[in-house]
């Protein structure tokens, strides 16, 4: 307990020099030291921790070396992470400190995601996932916690109560004395102990911890622990009263620690103080070390956001061994189906799509062939769906979930964003979380504004995410095998307006690599590039200009990221620079507006347009959605007008 106050002490102090060796705030955790070592001293090899960002104490007690977390907050190249993450972010996955995370409430669930691993792979392990009283209030814990009774996981869930949600009293927020009377809604073991002795938390956690592996679920337990200090390493906490101080100070775990050694004759004064002799020379000689230690080289600065590409592309097609008309939606499911049979990590779950097989039949029969453990219904609840991927992928499984509206990822974006595009890069390449999250989206007749959004751009400005849109039953079949192989997040966008369209399908196991475009048409007029329910306008568009000796080229990007620059660069020289791109989604802000900047940038006789939804909300009304989706008439007049130019 001791080490970690001193750690404390001396980071604390470090921020306060000028100039301070520390860019950024940090977050103390004085007064909390007694949990994380009550809690570890419970914990076996293979357990894992999740910790939010105030989470130093948690890094010590797992047992990362102290001078490499010194040097990580210091933003050294020596630093756990490199420099990546600072004070804040700190992770180690491969020690079982799956790490901090600053964004409230948003590790537990990757926490039932790192449980649910150990469940699968049968290892007892346990996951302890711990957040302050401020996160009781957040929607993705409030997932988590629905998501671990559901599937009985084995984890902990540890609220360190402090009273404050970050300098608002949570006593002013939450009307039970006890959070963890919260437990019982959730269908939970929950109690209250007092945080500041190591060994009630250490017996309540053992508790806790043999509830688990025995697979009888998850339990909250809340430690109440003293805020000795402010939310951040600059907070004066003007808006603290002074007896609230004082009460906190009177409950310092270290000093009723040392009066209960003393009064027990277990150690002297003199003995405590050599220990904390010991434990400062440690401390000195780290500090001077990782001050002495060499800053992160800028040149590496945009290492590490995805993988370099690990095999060679290849045709899908040249090794198929079946060949059948399908629907896309029908690709979609027999490519599920290869991927739950040739991997035995593989996992498939979202809202409905176990036993009901999902609303447009995506899953249709795969949990009655693959069983109930790799195909199963989860709340209704994305930010559990997808946080759970996220540690699930960080565990070395593979889950595909499903997202059943492309306009659901808006209420759980942060898992998509914030986590799992964060992991390799964080982790400088040693980690990842290759995730695949298949939807949906776009206009259909009847469709409301909230289940009609085309919504890529938003994810195609993240980086650390792979982007795919597939526009016909072969690419819904091909994209998503190779999304499933990836070692990155990748997240499929399929079309629901495609879903019945029907074609050949060749099938196979030798599956393409994420990334390229495809050339449906060649023309040396006017290139049209697009991608998704674009493709078809485009097609019908060139065999209508053909009878009047006008080729237009059409080229399906299919995926948006990677970009396939040089098959855009390829198009556009063809037709002497005249390029339209054509997308469902809204002009302003959208993928085209990129991809045009990029061919003006790289074509000096570029003559580019760009055709898409304007910028309106979407009605349900099919004659008022038809006044805005882009039609091939309108793709037809801008092609004219261009080559009139």
């Amino acid at each position: 307990m001791y080490l970690i106050r001193a750690f404390e002490q001396r980071t604390f102090d470090l921020t306060r020099e000028k100039p301070s060796p520390i860019a950024g705030s940090v977050h103390l955790c004085a007064g909390q030291e007694a949990v994380p070592v009550g809690v570890m001293a419970t914990l076996r090899p293979g357990d894992q921790v999740v910790a939010t960002y105030r989470g130093h104490g948690w890094a010590i007690a797992s047992g990362l070396p102290v001078g490499d977390l010194l040097a990580e907050i210091c933003q050294r190249e020596t630093g756990i992470n490199g420099g990546r993450t600072g004070s804040a972010m700190i992770t180690a996955p491969w020690q079982g400190f799956i790490g901090e995370n600053s964004i409230v409430g948003a590790g537990v669930p990757i926490g039932c995601g790192t449980a649910l691993a150990s469940l699968m792979q049968g290892n007892e392990g346990v996951t302890v996932v711990t957040f302050g009283d401020g996160a009781m209030s957040q929607g993705a814990l409030h997932e988590g916690l629905i998501f671990a009774a559901y599937r009985n996981l084995p984890i902990v869930f540890i609220c360190e109560n402090n009273g404050w949600a970050e300098m608002t009293p949570a006593s002013s927020i939450n009307k039970v004395e006890r959070l963890s009377e919260r437990a019982a809604g959730y269908g939970m073991s929950g109690t209250t102990i007092d945080g500041t002795d190591p060994f009630v938390v250490r017996d309540a956690i053992q508790l806790a911890t043999d509830r688990a592996r025995s697979g009888l679920g998850p339990s909250l337990v809340e430690c109440v622990v003293p805020r000795l200090w402010g939310h951040y390493n600059r907070d004066i906490q003007h808006y603290r009263p002074k007896a609230d101080k004082a009460n906190a100070e009177a409950a310092d775990p270290l000093e009723v620690m040392a009066s209960r050694l003393i009064a027990s004759r277990v150690a002297d004064s003199d003995t405590l103080s050599q220990i904390r002799r010991e434990v400062d020379r440690e401390l000195d000689a780290i500090q001077t070390r990782v001050l002495d230690d060499p800053f992160p080289r800028p040149d590496t600065a945009r290492e590490h956001i995805v993988a370099a590409p690990s095999i060679s592309k290849r045709d899908i097609t040249t090794s198929c061994r079946e060949t059948e008309q399908v629907t896309y939606i029908k690709a979609v499911n027999e490519a599920l189906r290869r991927e739950l049979a040739s991997r035995p990590e593989a996992l498939v779950f979202g809202e409905d799509l176990g036993k009901a097989g999902g609303i447009f039949g995506a899953t249709r029969y795969l949990q009655r062939d693959f069983g109930v453990d790799r195909v199963f219904d989860t709340p209704i609840a994305e930010s559990a769906i997808l946080g759970s991927a996220v540690g699930l992928a960080i565990s070395g499984m593979k889950p595909i979930v499903e997202i059943m509206w492309a306009d659901f990822l808006l209420v759980a974006l942060d898992q998509i964003i914030n986590q799992a595009a964060n992991v390799r890069y964080a982790t400088q390449g040693r980690c990842t979380a290759p995730i695949v999250v298949r939807t949906q989206q776009g206009v259909t007749p009847g469709s409301c504004a909230q289940h009609s959004q085309s919504l890529e751009a938003l994810l195609f400005h993240i980086p650390g995410i792979k982007l795919g849109l597939p526009a016909t039953p072969q690419d819904a079949y091909d994209m998503l095998r190779a999304a499933v192989a990836d070692p990155d997040p990748v997240v499929i966008i399929e079309s629901r307006s495609l879903y019945q369209t029907s074609a050949s399908v060749h099938y196979g196991d030798q599956v393409a690599v994420v990334g390229g475009a495809s050339l449906r048409r060649e023309g040396s007029d006017v290139v049209i590039i697009t991608w998704a329910t674009g493709v078809q306008i485009a097609l019908d568009v060139a065999n209508t200009l053909a009878d009047r000796g006008i080729t237009v080229g059409v080229l399906d990007l299919r995926w948006l990221s990677p970009l396939d620059d040089t098959a855009i660069d390829d198009a556009v020289k063809r037709c002497g620079g005249r390029a339209i791109v054509l997308h469902e989604a809204n002009i302003t802000g959208g993928v085209g507006a990129e991809i045009a900047a990029r061919i003006s940038e790289r074509h000096s006789d570029a003559k580019v347009r760009r055709i898409g939804t304007p910028d309106t909300r979407i009605p349900s009304s099919p004659v008022l959605q038809s006044a805005l989706i882009p039609n091939a008439v309108g793709v037809e007049a801008a092609v004219l007008g261009l080559l009139e130019q």
